[in-house]
């Protein structure tokens, strides 16, 4: 079967280094690591992602924005990850939100959820 191919907006390059590994090790593909808005809705466009992986809170832009973009041209799974989860659910009721620090365990479950909720829908 063919990994599903992931697109991972986060700023922090570490961050985004150790989730593009983990994502690896969970059998997916990384098709780019972007750390600003504009950058995270061209990928989108450039490498057709199956998954979204979303800081919330950019140095330059949001991810909360560079998400509703990419939704305007087709609907793509999606779990932000953020240290302010509250903000994002009062700004997407809904949203699939995980904590930053965050648990190898924990990012696996949201992506379930994700990835089930795009399936059921």
């Amino acid at each position: 079967m063919k990994a599903l191919r992931v697109l991972v907006v986060e700023d922090e390059i570490l961050i985004g280094m150790l989730l593009a590994d983990t994502l690896g090790a969970m059998g997916y593909e990384v098709c780019a690591i972007e750390a600003t808005e504009t950058g995270a809705v061209a990928a989108a466009a450039r490498c057709n992602p199956d998954l979204m992986i979303v800081d919330a809170r950019l140095r330059d832009g949001s991810g909360v924005t560079a998400v509703e973009e990419i939704l305007r041209t087709r609907w793509v799974p999606h779990v932000f990850v953020s240290g302010e989860t509250l903000t994002i659910q009062a700004l997407r009721p809904g949203a699939i939100v995980i904590q930053k620090p965050f648990r190898e365990m924990d990012l696996s479950r949201a992506i379930q959820r994700a990835l089930d909720a795009a399936a059921s829908s």
